[in-house]
């Protein structure tokens, strides 16, 4: 006799982005009301939801080696676990991934997520599920953004499958949560597959959005992450474009959140109003993820992107003229087809000129689908990564100098950690992956909790962390 569903017990593994862990909880959320157990040793679990990235070549290695390494523990160890891959890899390859890793007992899409513990349970007890063949997801719902919400309303589903409101389960326990604002992306850069297998571009509506924040705070919360595919898009499928400066002010005082940071920003929808929405309301951070990609104008136009380094400082000077202090963050790409010598020469001028907190560099690599793994004028991959290392040398130091810039600054931080007499946080101007605060605890001060708010004065810097002398 096979167990009853609210005997089972799974764990979920999570791979890639914010979005991702979101999707997770989420998952956690639908599986937990119907009655299954989460637990965190994966040996503990009948079932192991690993949830797949397929951003790029690496990150899909992660992944299959992720699905790999779970069945190979559980059979060195006699169990008899079901091992189900999700996420972005899932939904992108679908039967074709199925085909190829046999060790995965089920490899399910994205339409499966509002039937996920009906769907396991089939799973644990042997039933062979049908896989999905991948399909565009832009094509599911109308070209014109504003018709999107007619049909989600209609069908009572969102891009992933689920009925809002999706219960959520946090998976963690530090003071930080992302938030999603928006799913899906309708921007066509040559060299990203994303919105193929994330979707077109659908806004989550205020009233959802509040309501988690609110959910979130209750659970001991108190940065909020706003998290998409493309920020700065909000609202547009809603009828308003403006959308996000009109509610970030609501944000904080109808929710209680102390801190919201928002990401993925594209530089070419940043308008004026929402540079001082962010800046001008207390509960935001002024904080800016600016997704660059790279500064000369034929490899952006190549990138299906728009402006360039003059563009770019301008925008950073009028975020600066505002809020001296902002954080600014960035990723570039180095090799894209067709790049000249003097095409990277521009990128590290502009990125000296542009004295940004944190740079993430990545060399190019053709992605399965995309215009760009078409295009002529391809680079050897050592070429590539000679320019990959050039770039990076370089923002390390950039980054280093500025954080020595920031000595004497005041900062308010979340603190995150605490480990041998060392607390560990982030002020408004540093996001998840940018550096940190570290403040030294005194015996005779006793010790702040994990979630505690600090005051202090930057001091002395180590590479892009900051020394911080606490003084409240």
């Amino acid at each position: 006799m096979s167990e009853e569903p609210h005997d089972r017990r799974v764990a979920i593994v999570t791979l890639g982005c914010a979005r991702n862990e979101v999707d997770s909880e989420e998952l956690a959320g639908r599986l937990a009301q119907d009655g299954w157990t989460l637990v965190e040793d994966t040996l503990q679990a009948d079932a192991v939801l690993v949830n797949t990235c397929g951003f790029i070549d690496a990150a899909k290695k992660e992944s299959i080696d992720t699905v790999l390494a779970a069945r190979q523990e559980a059979d060195e160890h006699g169990n008899a676990q079901s091992i189900v891959a999700v996420g972005c890899l899932a939904e992108r390859y679908g039967s074709l991934l199925a085909g190829e890793l046999p060790e995965a007992d089920a490899v399910l899409g994205f339409d499966s997520y509002d039937q996920i513990a009906q769907q396991l349970s089939r799973v644990v007890e042997g039933e062979q599920l049908a896989t999905h063949d991948p399909v565009d997801r832009r094509t599911l719902l109308p070209i014109t953004p504003v018709d999107r919400q007619a049909v989600r309303d209609a069908s009572k589903r969102d891009l992933h499958g689920w009925t809002p409101p999706v219960p959520r389960i946090r998976l963690g326990s530090g003071p930080v949560a992302s938030v999603k604002l928006a799913t899906g992306c309708d921007r066509r850069c040559t060299f990203c597959a994303i919105p193929a297998f994330r979707g077109a571009f659908v806004s989550r509506t205020p009233p959802e959005i509040t309501a988690e924040i609110g959910d979130m705070v209750s659970q001991g919360v108190r940065e909020v992450i706003l998290v998409s595919e493309n920020t700065t898009s909000y609202g547009k499928d809603l009828g308003d474009m403006r959308l996000l400066e009109s509610i970030l002010p609501e944000l904080g005082p109808g929710t209680g959140v102390d801190r919201i940071r928002l990401s993925y920003l594209q530089p070419a929808e940043m308008r004026p109003g929402l540079i001082a929405a962010i800046v001008g309301t207390p509960a935001v951070a002024d904080y800016f993820d600016l997704s660059f990609q790279h500064a000369s104008p034929a490899v952006l136009r190549a990138m299906r992107r728009f402006g360039g380094t003059e563009d770019f400082l301008e925008l950073i000077e009028a975020i600066r003229t505002l809020s001296p202090q902002a954080g600014l963050r960035s990723n570039v790409i180095v090799g894209f087809p067709g790049e000249t010598d003097e095409d990277v020469d521009e990128l590290a001028a502009f990125l000296e000129a542009a004295r940004l907190d944190a740079v993430g560099v990545f060399g190019y690599s053709d992605e399965e689908g995309t215009k760009a793994a078409q295009l002529p004028g391809k680079l050897s991959d050592e070429i590539i990564e000679q320019r990959r290392a050039r770039i990076t040398d370089l923002v390390e130091e950039l980054m280093a100098q500025r954080a020595l810039e920031r000595i004497g600054e005041s900062v308010d931080i979340l603190l995150e950690s605490i480990d041998d007499g060392t607390a560990t946080g982030r002020a408004a101007h540093q996001g998840p992956d940018d550096g940190a605060c570290l403040i030294a605890l005194r015996a005779d001060e006793g010790t702040p909790a994990v979630g505690a708010w600090v005051r202090g004065t930057v001091v002395d810097t180590d590479g892009v962390d900051l020394v911080v002398d606490a003084t409240a």
